[in-house]
């Protein structure tokens, strides 16, 4: 089990900044993908971005060139820096992680770390909301 606690989240004006944390304990070591999703009022969770354990990352097409994911494996932190924000980004973001290699009837299968991957260990969310 993995606990995730996400922080950083706030009100900032359209154009503005914010850097989102999520602090992993427990069984952490296990998962080596980490993603950033969000959920807007009425609208379906979506993925942000995700890191793997070299430091590959993906991101959405409209969050591209703004936001930039990052990890501390030493502070087992990952990061969100989100900068220029519009108002469209704001939602309740949230920090997820996934075991890419996992073991299932004897044997061992690799999946993608990619926001489609299911991520089965959540954080409570945080909220960033982006005034114009």
């Amino acid at each position: 089990q993995v606990q995730l606690v996400e922080s950083g989240g706030g009100s900032v004006q359209s154009g503005g900044s914010l850097r989102l944390s999520c602090a992993a304990s427990g069984d952490n070591q296990s998962r080596d993908c980490m993603g950033w999703f969000r959920q807007a009022p009425g609208k379906e969770r979506e993925g942000v971005a995700t890191i793997d354990s070299d430091g590959s990352t993906r991101y959405i097409d409209s969050v591209k060139g703004r936001f930039t994911i990052s990890q501390d494996n030493a502070k087992n932190t990952v990061y969100l820096q989100m900068n220029s924000l519009k108002p469209e980004d704001t939602a309740m973001y949230y920090c997820a992680a996934v075991a890419t290699i996992y073991l299932r009837g004897g044997y061992y299968y690799a999946r993608e770390c990619s926001t489609s991957t299911d991520f089965p260990d959540w954080g409570q969310g945080t909220q960033v909301t982006v005034s114009s």
